[in-house]
């Protein structure tokens, strides 16, 4: 019988979610049963062999809502095998990269409330239409007019893929 793991994500504008979709299609197969929901969604853990959760940056920080549903389900979570994630805008930045080790420790406060069998931090996208909030989208208007910021989709794919491949071999197991 298939291992059943859950992908789970808060996102803002979308490209979490896409992230989220992406590592359940890739994990999915024989020995993983995998089910993609937000975190709103998630009802209970019992069913789940594994969880992966995800989440978007907000001033350096997991989403609310993702910072919520670790607090509340760190007892089950602790129970299996957990992997975290997040997705951001600064990877994609300009020397971007110089940055990783201190995107990494923006999922400190997951990996002090739940132990974690691996993270990974994957740059987002911008669009500026998807930003909820008229004064962020106003901020994020004029970073990208001074260079700050470039709009549009900066997800790396084979990132992904690649860690999609190490955490299903990891729970394949």
């Amino acid at each position: 019988m298939a291992k059943k793991v859950l992908v789970t994500y808060a996102s803002c504008t979308g490209f979490t979610q896409g992230v989220a979709e992406m590592i359940g299609k890739l994990m999915e197969d024989d020995h993983l049963q995998v089910d993609v929901l937000p975190m709103k969604d998630v009802k209970n853990l019992e069913d789940y062999q594994a969880v992966v959760a995800g989440s978007g940056i907000q001033a350096g920080a997991w989403l609310p809502e993702a910072m919520q549903f670790v607090q509340e389900n760190r007892n089950e979570l602790s129970k299996k095998p957990f992997a975290a994630f997040l997705v951001c805008m600064t990877l994609a930045m300009k020397n971007g990269e110089n940055y990783r080790s201190h995107v990494q420790s923006w999922l400190q406060p997951v990996k002090s409330l739940v132990p974690t069998i691996n993270t990974e931090v994957f740059a987002g996208g911008l669009d500026l239409k998807k930003i909820p909030s008229a004064s962020d989208r106003l901020k994020f208007h004029l970073s990208t007019l001074f260079g700050v910021w470039k709009a549009g989709d900066h997800r790396d794919w084979a990132a992904i893929r690649l860690w999609s491949s190490e955490l299903k071999s990891l729970l394949s197991q």
